[in-house]
């Protein structure tokens, strides 16, 4: 930590982890600038913030977040700054690294720090590390689930080596990108589909930063069986000697594979005869909710869990205790024998195809901004399951175009409406379409900020409007 003395550091950012980033390495005696191009009432009230916190050597930037300050000899980004923003161009032509808080975080550990048990994936990243945590916790170890999940790693990292056994760890895309020394215990993939794209720059580029979270794993490299690029993702890495490809499938096990047989999550890795032996760990309905991706979620965290050497009664007792966030297919309501569900998460195809894979009978709340993506292939499986469809959003007509090539039979409503009343709209409208035992699905593959502030707040507009409609039933 000493070696912090004296450097003269860039954080690119002033979000979480750049303020968390500054205030960490000022403590350890860096000269830290903070650059940001904003300079709004948010960003002067965090920098007032910073220059409260009574850490000597810290100076904020506002409004300019393409010079490199004079004499920086390290930028440390926040994660979503892209790799061709300005300053990290006159960073590469000054020689000087570029790295993110992950990074940071890694370099900050001691000799006796807690393992990192890591989760990447498009979808299921947040669920899956809580899943893993509470398991963990079950287990009677001393855990966090940190990082891309909302809690700075950095923070954590500085409680001490020996304030944790082992860290659950949520990394995004971006995080994995500027990590370049992390090397985890053991990590997941969990799936894999076009997002990002215009930060990555194409698929190959981002499959490759996901990758990065298997690099120098120690135990088992943990991949989705139903998704071969994950797999292959591990074929690719460079880990050390010993370390396992272990699968995670939603059928049978093979050898070296969790799966479910008769509804039970069962362990056929992490056994002393693979070929003959499979150790019962759970129950689907031990799962909640018992959706099909939420299971292959449960699946992965199980499988870091057990590379640690967690006994199959604490990934039982785990599973059992965890509770999903909000909005992650979230029951709200039953209103007229119909069950309103509220998976304002699903902000791309691939989170609503999940979700839509998990109702038989839907009425589907869909739109919003697409982020360029298409829907032929979302609509074309999910069709036989649409009652109706309300769409809503600046991009809603991609998708009700790709309803009038795949599913021209089912009944859409289309609103163009974006004000504050145009969810309860799209709820009423919803109602009227559907039958008892049907499921009224908000997973609308789309990002929220044509019309809200972020997903939270749309799905709150949701259990707001079926609440309404409740009380008016």
């Amino acid at each position: 930590m000493t070696s912090w003395q004296g450097r003269n550091v860039t954080v690119a950012g002033l979000g979480v982890s750049g303020v968390s980033a500054a205030r960490a390495l000022a403590g350890l005696g860096a000269a830290v600038t903070v650059v940001d191009g904003g300079d709004g009432e948010t960003h002067r009230a965090r920098a007032t913030e910073l220059a409260d916190s009574g850490l000597a050597g810290i100076t904020v930037r506002l409004g300019d977040a393409e010079t490199l300050p004079e004499g920086t000899d390290l930028v440390v980004t926040s994660p979503g700054w892209k790799p061709s923003s300005p300053l990290f161009a006159a960073a590469a032509a000054a020689g000087v690294d570029v790295v993110g808080d992950v990074e940071i975080a890694w370099r900050l550990r001691g000799p006796d720090a807690a393992p990192w048990l890591a989760i990447t994936g498009t979808n299921g990243k947040t669920t899956t590390t809580q899943m893993l945590a509470s398991i963990l916790a079950a287990a009677g170890l001393r855990t966090a689930a940190v990082g891309n999940i909302g809690t700075p790693i950095v923070d954590v990292i500085l409680e001490g080596d020996d304030a944790y056994d082992v860290l659950a760890v949520e990394l995004s895309s971006y995080q994995l990108h500027w990590a370049p020394s992390l090397r985890a215990h053991s990590a997941a993939v969990l799936n894999l589909a076009p997002d990002h794209l215009d930060w990555h720059g194409s698929m190959e580029a981002y499959a490759a930063d996901k990758g990065r979270v298997y690099e120098g794993n120690q135990v088992a490299c943990v991949y989705n069986v139903a998704d071969k690029a994950t797999e292959d993702l591990v074929r690719e890495a460079d880990v050390e000697e010993g370390c396992r490809a272990i699968g995670f499938t939603l059928n049978a096990p093979a050898p070296s594979q969790l799966g479910v047989v008769d509804g039970i999550l069962v362990d056929r890795a992490f056994v002393p005869d693979r070929q003959k032996q499979a150790q019962e760990l759970a129950e689907v309905a031990d799962v909640s909710p018992p959706a099909p991706h939420n299971i292959a979620n449960a699946l992965a965290a199980a499988g870091l869990a057990r590379a640690f050497g967690v006994q199959a009664t604490a990934v039982r007792e785990g599973l059992r205790a965890f509770r999903p966030d909000a909005h992650r297919i979230e029951h709200i309501a039953d209103v007229d024998g119909v069950a309103y569900i509220d998976d304002s998460k699903a902000t791309n195809t691939h989170a609503a195809q999940a979700s839509l894979a998990a109702y038989e009978s839907i009425v589907w709340i869909a739109g919003g901004l697409a982020k360029g993506a298409t829907f032929d292939e979302l609509v074309a499986g999910a069709a036989a399951r649409l009652r109706g469809v309300v769409l809503i959003g600046a991009d809603r007509a991609l998708i009700r175009e790709a309803l009038a090539r795949h599913a021209p039979e089912v009944p859409v409503v289309d609103l163009d409406r974006t004000d504050t009343g145009a969810m309860s709209e799209a709820v009423r409208q919803a109602a009227r379409l559907a039958r008892p035992g049907d499921t009224v699905l908000m997973a609308p593959a789309c990002a929220s900020m044509d019309m809200f502030t972020n997903y939270n707040k749309r799905g709150d507009a949701f259990a707001a409007a079926v609440r309404e409609l409740g009380a008016s039933a």
